[in-house]
């Protein structure tokens, strides 16, 4: 016996709509919040200066241990 209520002849069975994979990254991109130029420059600029630190204090860490290591080390 074959339930025919939960049937009915118009019903079609629902596909999903397929998204197309590029038009999703457009709408994505849409989304963001994008930095202005201004935002940019300060924030390269930041960059550059915590580089420039990092670097210079690794380089004279670099240097003193080099002349640690020289004088008293390998005399």
């Amino acid at each position: 016996m074959q339930n025919t209520a939960s049937k009915s002849p118009a019903a079609k069975p629902v596909t999903p709509a397929r998204p197309s994979f590029f038009g999703d990254i457009i709408a994505e991109l849409k989304k963001v919040n994008w930095p202005t130029r201004d935002e940019i420059r300060k924030l390269t600029v930041m960059v550059l200066v915590v580089s420039f630190g990092v670097g210079a204090v690794l380089g004279a860490l670099d240097y003193g241990l080099s002349f640690l290591v020289d004088h008293f080390l390998l005399k």
